[in-house]
Parts: C-alpha cells; sequence; structure tokens
C-alpha cells in the first residue's frame, strides 16, 4: 500500500498552521455540510414523512413503502443471524449492560448545614431517539452501544434510526441489534433526515427528548443545528485516533489501528506521535507492508492524505502535551509505563491504555461505549454513558429554626442586588 500522510516529521518542526489543521477537524467549517443539513432540517420539519420518502429516494435509491420496519421482522433477524455473530453480540450486551449498571447514576442527598439539605435524583428521559450509521457500512455494535445504557438508565421509550439498505430495510444485523436490545421502535431512514425526524417529530416518528448515537458529518452538523430543540450526547463525527508509541511497541500493531480507524471514513482522523527515529520508520514499513481489500483501501487512503499523520516527539511529555491539544476520539497508550502516562492524560474521549488495548476491543466488546466525542470536543464532552439518558431533579429542604439562621444574611445578599421583596419574605423568618 502506498501511503501518504497529510503531516509528517518531528512535532516541534510543525508550523503553527500545520498544527493548526491537525488540531481543527470540525466538520461544521464545511459550507457545504452545513448548508446542505440545514435544508434537509427545513424540509423535514416542512413535509414530514413525505420529505423523509423523498430523501430516501434521493439519496438511498430507495422507494419506502413504509418508514416503521415491523418488529417481527426484527426478531426474524434475530433469529437468523450467524451464530457466532449473535454470541458475539450478546456478549457486547452483556459486558455493556454490567459496565452501564456499575457506572449509573445515583440519588444524593447532603445537610450542608444543620437543618439544611440539598439532594437530588436521576430521572429517567421519556423518549430517546438512537442513530444507528448505515452507508458503508453497518453498525449494529451502535445501537448495543446506545440502547443498552438507555434501558440500564430507565428510559419509557427508545426508537432507532437506520439508512434503509436496496430492500427498504435496515441491516438485518443492526434489526437483530435492535431485538436484542429490546428497543421499541425502529425506522428505515437515515442521514441528517433521521436527526430532523427525531427533533421534530412526523406523522410516523415521535419527537424525542434526546438523540445519541454516532454518524457521518451531515449527522454530526445535523446534531449541531438541532441542539437548540433537542438536547444530543455529543456531536459525535468522523472517527479518530491518536497513537503514542515507543520502542517497545510491535510497529505491525500500529500500522493495523491505523488503518482500523482510517477506514471508517474518509474524513477519519489517524495520527501517531512516535518517540523516537526508529519507532516511526519501523511503523511507516509496517504501514506500507499491510495488505487492505477494497473497497476499503481506498478510504484508508484517502482519510491518511487528508487527516493522518506520522510524527516524532521528543519526549513523552511532548507527546502528552500534544494529545490533550489534539483531544482525540481515541487515545492509545503504546508505551512501557501506560498506567503512569493515563494520570497525565487530558482531553481524551477514551483512552486505551497499553498496547494490547486495542481500540478495536472496546470499539465492540470490553462494556466501554464507542459513542465519543470527535473533532476536538474531547475538551468539553465525555462519551456516552447511563447520565446521558437521565435529568436530575434537585430539591432543598430547610427546617424552621435552619430558616431563622439563613434570614439575615440572605436578606442582605437580596439587598445588595436590589431585590427588596426578596429580603421581606427572607427576615420573615427571623420571627419564627
Amino acid at each position: 500500500m502506498t501511503v501518504i500522510f497529510s503531516k509528517s516529521g518531528p512535532l516541534a518542526a510543525l508550523s503553527p498552521a500545520d498544527r493548526l489543521a491537525l488540531c481543527d477537524r470540525r466538520t461544521s467549517t464545511d459550507s457545504v455540510v452545513r448548508s446542505t443539513t440545514a435544508a434537509i432540517l427545513e424540509r423535514v420539519s416542512r413535509d414530514g414523512d413525505r420529505a423523509l420518502c423523498e430523501l430516501a429516494r434521493e439519496l438511498d435509491g430507495v422507494d419506502l413503502a413504509s418508514l416503521e420496519v415491523p418488529d417481527s421482522f426484527w426478531n426474524e433477524c434475530l433469529a437468523g443471524i450467524a451464530p457466532d455473530l449473535r454470541a458475539a453480540m450478546e456478549r457486547t450486551f452483556r459486558n455493556l449492560a454490567s459496565v452501564s449498571r456499575a457506572f449509573a447514576p445515583r440519588a444524593e442527598e447532603t445537610e450542608v448545614e444543620p437543618g439544611v439539605i440539598v439532594g437530588r435524583r436521576p430521572d429517567p428521559l421519556a423518549r430517546v431517539g438512537v442513530y444507528a450509521p448505515g452507508g458503508r457500512a453497518a453498525y449494529p455494535s451502535s445501537v448495543l452501544m446506545c440502547a443498552v445504557p438507555a434501558r440500564v438508565a430507565g428510559v419509557g421509550e427508545v426508537i432507532v434510526c437506520s439508512p434503509p439498505a436496496a430492500d427498504g430495510r435496515p441491516s438485518p444485523a443492526v434489526l437483530a441489534a435492535a431485538a436484542l436490545a429490546g428497543v421499541d421502535r425502529v425506522f428505515a431512514i437515515g442521514g441528517a433526515g433521521a436527526i430532523a425526524a427525531m427533533a421534530f417529530g412526523t406523522a410516523s416518528v415521535p419527537r424525542v427528548d434526546r438523540i445519541v448515537g454516532p454518524g457521518n458529518a451531515w449527522v454530526a452538523e445535523a446534531k449541531l443545528q438541532i441542539s437548540g430543540t433537542v438536547s444530543i450526547d455529543c456531536p459525535a463525527g468522523p472517527s479518530e485516533l491518536l497513537v503514542i508509541a515507543d520502542d517497545s511497541v510491535d510497529p505491525r500493531r500500529v500500522a493495523q489501528e491505523l488503518i482500523a480507524q482510517a477506514e471508517h471514513d474518509p474524513l477519519a482522523s489517524a495520527v501517531v506521535v512516535a518517540l523516537d527515529a526508529d519507532t516511526k520508520r519501523r511503523i511507516a514499513v509496517a504501514l506500507v507492508r499491510e495488505r487492505i481489500s477494497e473497497p476499503r483501501l481506498r478510504t484508508v487512503i484517502e482519510a491518511l492524505a487528508a487527516r493522518g499523520a506520522l510524527l516524532l516527539a521528543e519526549t513523552l511529555d511532548e507527546a502528552l502535551a500534544f494529545a490533550a491539544e489534539f483531544a482525540p476520539e481515541h487515545l492509545l497508550l503504546a508505551v512501557r509505563d501506560a498506567d503512569a502516562a493515563l494520570a497525565r492524560v487530558r482531553n481524551a474521549g477514551a483512552v486505551f491504555v497499553g498496547a494490547s488495548s486495542s481500540v478495536a476491543f472496546g470499539d465492540y466488546m470490553t462494556g466501554a461505549n464507542h459513542v465519543l466525542p470527535t473533532g476536538g470536543l474531547a475538551r468539553s464532552y465525555s462519551g456516552l454513558s447511563p447520565l446521558d439518558f437521565v435529568r436530575w431533579t434537585s430539591w432543598q429542604r430547610v427546617t424552621p429554626r435552619a430558616a431563622a439562621s439563613l434570614a439575615p444574611a440572605v436578606a442582605t445578599f437580596a439587598e445588595a442586588e436590589g431585590l427588596s421583596a426578596h429580603a421581606v419574605a427572607a427576615r420573615s423568618w427571623e420571627e419564627q
């Protein structure tokens, strides 16, 4: 395989413009993506089901007899999948459920002063929409990653949208995952149109309280544009990987990790920061020697040329500083003392500790979630978890004695802000 990286060489030699280009991976800067997505959102908001059917014909080449896929067909798909695939999906289901239960939010209460009690409880959302990507490949794993923590959190209704194949239905594997996860409804719609349908609601597709799930640049942009209408998990766009590697790593392992991320999308970002020149050279050689079959080969080559990089850092400190700036979706620490490096990591969607902690394992089987922030948004967003499927109800409880204690200070504060009625209300408790 002939490989041309977008950037190559020492980190310290990158110009400010080159460094910015590597770190600025926002797809919303693309005016075509932005304007096309806005037009689709407006069209679905205005024309509902009719627009969705027209978009399926225009973008997917499919005439849909129905937007919704009956659950009897999902169950047939689950019964009909290969036994080894079903076993793998069931293992993922169990591990996701285990991790989700361990990290599930719980009600809390604290007494901040004698008689002053503040608490909050997690209340499950009523209805959540899951987007499961299609197009270049079908992703049943994404259905499980989104639906399982939603179910653990107690969400009332879970719907799934996934692009239709030539037969007018999503991939049988996606439908099998929907059956296994126990979702409530499935719709054969994809792209920005699916996001619009879940955000605004149509005659067929119910409006949801939150939209979760990964997608391509158009899906990510659609989620950003409707985020003022309905909440979203995070703007998860094209896949990203940053590997920090020292001379202890098998260079072929790193090459395989790069290819595995680059095969997702021509806009995927796959970057290596090697800690010595020989490791950098060996990774480059290993990458050239890897054999990839079509149609993935073209996608990998395009991705590495557009957003790939093979860089050299003088020290681990320099590499970790760049990682914090880059804020990758996936960060693989392929170094000797990976645990020590982990303690110093900031701004990563998910960290893979040690060369044997392949991103592929996290994508499918460990029970951690693969719905993660991209485009540098790991600076402020986290990966999907049960926390994304609840809203918090908070309360305060104040005893009469505590009210009398709070009253003078609260009245003073209120008077300083010119809110005299607040002050009167507070001071009335001094007399109790």
